[in-house]
């Protein structure tokens, strides 16, 4: 419905509007957070802030864990415990932490006994945890996943990760509205993937940057509820903070029955019912940004570089950097092929792999699985190809794809078949590239290093991969064969569904507790604030100090710190990892042109970005962490992406965004002569070495004033602990269905009110007649 006004709003306007706490005339927002999904990487330090300021976890209920980033993909038939099957120290340590946390804090956790253990983004759908019209975050960018739920759903840093767990909700600001329309219908071969890809091709990695995407038109409105979680999936990879779909009959039909939604027919589930129909922007609402596509524009869609927005139709060429339009593109451009070893006029479909990879948040669901499988069903995989692997999101998704068959369609045309975890998407465990591997990938991202360093990644749709591992390079799925069409109907949900655990500690309470299936909670329903002493973050008001100069644009997450070096349960020293792959040679030496392998730049406080989109990527904290470890307190950028630039400020850091080229140049020009910068955060000033005034900058005022007095933001909020109180109790008549329900419900006791149960048993390959249980 139109606002009180009578304006016309959009589908994140209503959702957004629905969740203000608190709202302040500088435009600041408490927003609160109905969904909290947690998993080993960027919740450590989280926990451990809690723990030092003797806070508790509000929301249990409303707050779920899983490990999925770390662990590895083998065969978990011998599995114990996370302590004996978990190789790699770093790795072993993140998940034992995770499994101490929930422990200690009362929050439902599914670990690696648990088959509904799984990829964070996937997992909360197949759950029902995923609802219409709810705000869900993670320490994760990929959270945008959830859009496609009509959820306004977004990634967090590690800080705003414990905000949450401490308050249940965020300090924020509204977004831009962006909407993409796609009308038509796509032509065999031609999945979701391929959408995402070629829309981010025409907007670019910093097109959505500050907005909330609204993905629209028939092409859309006729996929089905996985192939939508593909595309808001990848929302970030464009910029944006979030992407939603309106809900519909698809994503209604999709919730039918899961553990965590209201129950079929119930009166919570028609009062839900009746909400969600009105998640759907009103005619002649406004949006910033409006981008249309026609459907069949859209073709099998290939990354040539080392950015999402680096796309071909899979039948073009490389292409040739002498074209691009800027002399700092075209450096880019020769960069970027010499890092993928590739030659600009090359057919794409010369372009011989060395690797195959099915799997990832983006493309690891039973409808991915089904479609690359209906590829190979009869085919071998290329000798060339050294390893082609298929890594099922979750242990539900990797059962139904048993019961189908399909894991003996894979292996028999000579694929491996997983366990569910990220894998290759981002090498944080053994699955990763080797220097100069190639891969086609169904992940989100290539960017240098992500799936290994030294690896080269191209981005493709699950039916092109399947097509890839066959021919042995990257290949049109089209000349292969007809039985590639895409699912677009929504996969029937189960009748009824019950949690299961491996069979191994179906009976053995003391096995399952040694894995961590299900903490004890003794904690109530919804915790009260525990009172709360702050130290708050060092003042930030004059800062003055060597500036070092970097001349590129886009430079991502994983530039600043490789993931290799995420595996930590602490916030400082990272800052020996900074820049990693820039500044070191693979023996470990230096690499003397690097900025800060120089004087006097081995000791700069602010770093000058020249380039637009500094920080684009993943919402790990680790990058600011790294630069503040290293001394770089403050970063002087045109522009940012939007988690790294709120990130930032919540670790007592200033991100400066110079728009104007002259003043950005001077600014430059004292750090390329090896001068000081000062920094004048109070009155917004920068001056050079001397004192002498370069220019002014922009600086939100409630950041300002967090900054100047070294506030904490979880202190601040806590002293609105009864406007929290009062829109949960509003929240609770209006959205019962959003306290958590099922085995997320504790009873008086405090413990879960529901124990895994084991999952009947199915012949392998055999005829399902009826809906397996989830």
């Amino acid at each position: 419905m139109p606002s009180a006004e009578g304006r016309p709003r959009t589908l994140y306007d209503k959702v957004f509007q629905d969740h203000i706490v608190d709202e302040r005339l500088d435009g600041t927002i408490l927003l609160y957070i109905d969904r909290h999904l947690v998993h080993e990487v960027t919740s450590p330090q989280a926990f451990e802030g809690l723990k030092a300021a003797g806070r508790k976890v509000r929301r249990p209920d409303c707050t779920l864990a899983t490990t999925d980033h770390n662990v590895p993909t083998s065969s978990r038939k011998n599995l114990k415990n996370i302590e004996t099957f978990v190789e790699e120290e770093d790795s072993k340590l993140q998940c034992m932490t995770l499994e101490d946390n929930v422990k200690d804090f009362g929050i439902t956790y599914f670990g690696l006994g648990d088959k509904r253990q799984g990829i964070v983004h996937i997992i909360g759908p197949e759950q029902g945890f995923t609802l219409p019209g709810t705000t869900v975050v993670c320490g994760d960018s990929h959270t945008s996943t959830h859009g496609a739920f009509g959820s306004l759903a977004f990634g967090i840093g590690t800080s705003e990760v414990e905000h949450v767990l401490a308050t249940q909700t965020l300090i924020t600001k509204r977004s831009k509205n962006m909407r993409i329309q796609v009308d038509g219908e796509l032509a065999p071969g031609v999945s979701s993937k391929d959408i995402i890809l070629h829309a981010i091709g025409q907007i670019g990695t910093a097109g959505g940057t500050g907005a909330v995407i609204e993905y629209c038109g028939s092409a859309i409105e006729a996929l089905s509820m996985e192939a939508r979680m593909s595309i808001c999936n990848m929302s970030i990879e464009g910029g944006a903070r979030a992407g939603m779909v309106a809900p519909d009959e698809i994503t209604f039909e999709y919730l039918r029955g899961r553990p965590l939604a209201p129950k079929y027919r119930s009166d919570e589930w028609n009062r839900a019912i009746s909400y969600w129909k009105s998640l759907k922007s009103d005619p002649g609402a406004k949006y910033d940004i409006d981008v249309f596509i026609d459907a069949k524009d859209i073709t099998p869609t290939v990354t040539w570089g080392t950015s999402p927005e680096d796309v071909v139709p899979i039948t073009g060429n490389v292409p040739d950097p002498e074209t691009f339009p800027t002399a700092e593109k075209q450096e880019a451009g020769r960069r970027m092929l010499e890092y993928m070893g590739l030659t600009a006029g090359t057919p794409m479909e010369d372009i011989v792999l060395d690797k195959v990879f099915i799997g990832s948040c983006t493309n690891a669901r039973i409808e991915d699985l089904r479609a690359a499988a209906a590829v190979v069903k009869g085919r071998k995989v290329a000798p060339n190809i050294r390893r082609a692997m298929i890594v099922p999101g979750s242990g539900l998704v990797k059962e139904r794809a048993e019961a189908e068959g399909l894991d003996k369609t894979f292996v028999e045309a000579g694929f491996e078949w997983r366990e569910a975890g990220c894998s290759m998407c981002l090498g944080m465990n053994p699955d990763i590239l080797s220097p100069k591997e190639r891969c086609a990938s169904t992940s989100n991202r290539n960017f240098e290093g992500r799936q290994g360093a030294g690896g080269r990644t191209h981005l493709v749709s699950p039916v092109t991969a399947a097509a890839c591992a066959i021919v042995g390079k990257l290949t049109d799925v089209r000349k292969l064969s007809d039985r590639n069409a895409t699912p677009r109907k929504a996969s029937p949900p189960p009748m009824e569904v019950k949690p299961h655990v491996d069979e191994q500690v179906e009976s053995d309470d003391d096995e399952r507790e040694m894995i961590g299936d299900q903490p004890q909670d003794n904690s109530p329903h919804t915790n009260t604030m525990a009172p709360h002493t702050s130290a708050g973050l060092p003042k930030f008001t004059v800062f003055k100090g060597i500036a070092a100069p970097m001349d590129r644009a886009n430079v991502d997450t994983d530039a600043i710190i490789p993931k290799q070096f995420l595996k930590t349960i602490k916030r400082t020293g990272l800052g020996s990892a900074l820049f990693f792959a820039l500044r070191f040679n693979p023996d470990g030496s230096e690499k003397p042109d690097f900025v800060l392998n120089q004087e006097p730049y081995r000791k700069s406080k602010i770093l000058i970005v020249t380039g637009p989109n500094f920080g684009c990527g993943s919402s790990r904290e680790h990058a600011p962490w790294a630069l503040l470890d290293f001394g770089i307190k403050c970063v002087i950028a045109p522009s940012y992406a939007d988690i790294f630039f709120n990130n930032t400020f919540k670790n007592g850091m200033l991100p400066i965004a110079i728009t104007n080229k002259a003043d950005l140049d001077a600014i430059a020009a004292e750090a390329y002569a090896g001068k000081e910068i000062e920094v004048d955060l109070p009155n917004q000033v920068i001056r050079d070495g001397s004192g002498k005034h370069i220019c002014r900058f922009d600086v939100e005022e409630f950041r300002k004033h967090c900054l100047v007095n070294g506030l904490d933001d979880i202190g601040l909020t806590m002293q609105m602990e009864e406007k929290i109180n009062a829109f949960e109790k509003k929240m609770t008549q209006n959205t019962p269905w959003l306290d958590g329900s099922g085995y997320l419900k504790r009873g008086k006791s405090g413990k879960l009110a529901a124990k895994a149960v084991p999952v009947p048993k199915t012949n392998r390959g055999e005829e399902v007649k009826e809906p397996l249980e989830w």
